[in-house]
């Protein structure tokens, strides 16, 4: 139970508060109503440990995808159980404690309660429930398949999540040794070599090539270190900046789908997704233009998202979805050729199902090619550059020696 604290007025006009003891928002309302009450304002009141506690704005966290997925896989098994709506909503609320995401569909729970539709409720909230979450919720409450699409979503947001752990897993390594290797020679350059190479210069003895270039780039390192520090970081907020206006974003987005190496991938994981998402759309019952304008977001690439936009004006006028499609050139002619066929056979769900696990596995495929040939290349060239530092610092010695000797 909750306090709520109200605020009457009577048949005079006078103002008066309470407070009523309710489940819910809702509840309260009615109680009130019921008691031939004219309420005016109606807020919960905070309970002492949480006015004592931190503030909500520094607990409230981030909503993951898998969260989302998590959540909305629950509420989908306490559905398929037989519990009504409003039920299952406040089964989930108590499963997810007090956290962001558990305060969010508490607040979705009222509003289906005071008699708005879960898709209504969902919608109030668009920077937690996309609009592609809302649409298929909608067409299943009309179609009576509200457990099934839940259980859709959550398949669809895990795929997504686990899609991009996998991108994001296979690249972190060769991030990390570029970065770990191109600090070490930096510090190399700017505070260990000058102090040696001193040495060199006081004997006045001629050194070779690899030496003196070793020793000018580390001059070069250790007087502009920071310029080039500071020209690195501004360089890199120029390109966020860039990134953000609508040219530069269209620059970026061609550029990730045509990059020598990751190009391909990029491109396939862009694709998985949109095909996945507009096939679970289309089996949720959502309409095709409907469809292809929800997961035209879904694709989060500019050229992408253009070319499923302009498959949606063409099937708009009566145009297939491959012929559509097809136009682009983004999209390969096996996926082109699968969509078509599940057109002409009224499959087109499950082949855009089938697309999205094929171009899943071959990303998957690609991932582990690219990581295995990328680790060897890079501890190469790390191995050259820090094997050109040892023979430019042990020629200098190596001379000396004989002359002594």
């Amino acid at each position: 139970m909750a306090l709520f604290e109200y605020t009457q007025v009577n048949n005079t006009g006078r103002e008066s508060r309470g407070v009523v003891d309710a489940p819910s928002l809702g509840e309260a309302r009615r109680r009130l109503r019921a008691a031939g009450l004219h309420i005016r304002d109606l807020v919960e009141r905070p309970s002492e440990t949480q006015s004592e506690a931190t503030p909500r704005r520094w607990r409230t966290g981030r909503i993951s995808v898998r969260d989302l997925s998590t959540a909305t896989r629950q509420l989908s098994v306490i559905l398929l159980a037989g519990m009504p709506l409003v039920g299952a909503l406040s089964a989930l609320v108590q499963q997810l404690g007090d956290n962001r995401l558990g305060r969010i569909f508490a607040q979705v729970r009222d509003r289906v309660n005071e008699g708005a539709a879960l898709a209504q409720a969902l919608a109030d909230h668009p920077s937690v429930f996309p609009p592609v979450y809302v649409s298929m919720v909608e067409a299943a409450e009309a179609a009576g398949t509200l457990e099934n699409v839940l259980t859709q979503l959550a398949d669809l947001f895990e795929r997504r999540a686990k899609l991009m752990n996998k991108v994001k897993s296979a690249l972190a390594y060769p991030i990390f040794m570029v970065v770990v290797g191109s600090c070490v020679v930096v510090f190399i350059l700017s505070f260990v070599l000058p102090s040696v190479t001193k040495l060199f210069l006081e004997m006045k003895m001629r050194l070779p090539w690899p030496t003196i270039v070793l020793i000018q780039t580390s001059d070069v390192a250790a007087r502009y270190l920071w310029v080039f520090v500071i020209g690195l970081v501004g360089l890199a907020a120029a390109g966020v900046y860039a990134v953000r206006t609508p040219a530069g974003r269209k620059f970026w987005d061609r550029f990730q789908l045509r990059c020598p190496l990751f190009g391909d991938v990029m491109l396939k994981v862009t694709l998985s997704r949109f095909s996945r998402t507009l096939g679970v759309l289309l089996a949720s019952g959502v309409t095709i233009v409907e469809a292809l304008r929800l997961s035209e977001h879904v694709a989060g690439n500019v050229m992408i998202r253009q070319a499923a936009a302009d498959a949606r004006e063409a099937v708009s006028h009566g145009a297939t979805i491959a012929e559509s499609l097809g136009q682009s050139g983004y999209f390969p002619p096996l996926v082109v050729s699968m969509i078509a066929i599940g057109e002409q056979s009224g499959t087109v769900e499950d082949g855009l199902a089938r697309i999205a696990d094929l171009l899943e596995g071959d990303v998957e495929a690609r991932l582990g090619t690219l990581t295995s040939l990328l680790e060897p290349l890079l501890i190469l060239v790390l191995g050259v550059i820090v094997g050109f530092i040892v023979l430019a610092m042990l020629l200098p010695i190596f001379e000396i020696n004989q002359a002594i000797a």
